[in-house]
């Protein structure tokens, strides 16, 4: 496997600069993994399959989905991009880089829990300060235009806030200084696990039910439901913070009428 991957990789830095890999590949990668993993969530709402798992009952229009799309599209190419290509020279001042040999797997999974650990700390406050009045009014009212969330919604925000909450990504990384490889595994983790909390779905699969701590969809979407600037559940992938802070009670609250009710 190491072999496959080192040959594979060898070809990718043969054939493409460091800034083509860099810049355009990253691009290419990511919507890749946001548009296969998202899509789905949007079929399975018009077809009305497997709504026994579906956290609300409410459905999006196909006009509000198609809205989602072609918004997704110009903030991607836009704002996506362009920040992929300028932010490239700074990762590389980071220490960031694409060549031979790949780094051991120890180091992609310490830094990777070393990014979720940032990531989740950043996020909370960036997320919680976007739900003060002028910047929630203003701002960060865009991704709550979808009460009802689906998977792609949660790129779906003002472009303000894609540069704001988008540092809290990429600080981890830009501390570290990871290899290009290190830095797509966790692009595509963080995709899956945003499109994933913002899915409307809550299966016997999902990871919140296996891994402790996790928010995923059911922790979101309580917040989506709350349209007012001070709705809790503010974290990202692990709920600690939204713990420690005492941000989930409205959520917890809830959960015990209806753990008593049933």
């Amino acid at each position: 496997m190491a072999a496959l991957l080192e040959s594979a990789w060898r070809y990718l830095i043969t054939n493409f600069s460091d800034f083509q890999l860099a810049c355009v590949g990253s691009f290419i990668i990511h919507e890749s993994v946001f548009f296969l993993s998202g899509l789905p969530f949007i079929f399975l709402e018009k077809a009305g399959w497997l709504s026994k798992y579906k956290i609300q009952a409410k459905t999006n229009s196909s006009a509000a989905q198609g809205k989602c799309i072609s918004r997704l599209l110009l903030y991607h190419f836009g704002v996506n991009l362009p920040v992929m290509i300028v932010s490239y020279p700074v990762f590389k001042l980071m220490g960031m880089r694409s060549t031979l040999p790949l780094p051991s797997w120890k180091v992609v999974f310490g830094q990777i829990i070393f990014y979720f650990i940032v990531e989740d700390f950043v996020f909370y406050w960036g997320h919680r300060i976007l739900h003060t009045k002028w910047l929630y009014q203003n701002v960060h009212s865009v991704h709550h235009e979808y009460a009802t969330p689906f998977g792609l919604t949660s790129e779906y925000a003002h472009p303000a806030e894609i540069l704001f909450l988008g540092f809290a990504t990429i600080v981890g990384p830009a501390l570290t200084g990871p290899h290009l490889m290190t830095l797509w595994l966790w692009m595509v983790l963080r995709v899956l696990e945003t499109v994933e909390a913002h899915c409307g779905y809550h299966f016997p699969w999902s990871p919140s039910n296996f891994i402790p701590l996790y928010g995923g969809a059911y922790f979101h979407d309580y917040h989506h439901r709350l349209l007012f600037t001070k709705s809790g559940n503010y974290s990202s992938t692990f709920t600690y913070m939204d713990w420690i802070f005492g941000t989930d009670k409205g959520f917890r609250n809830l959960e015990a009428i209806k753990k008593a009710e049933s």
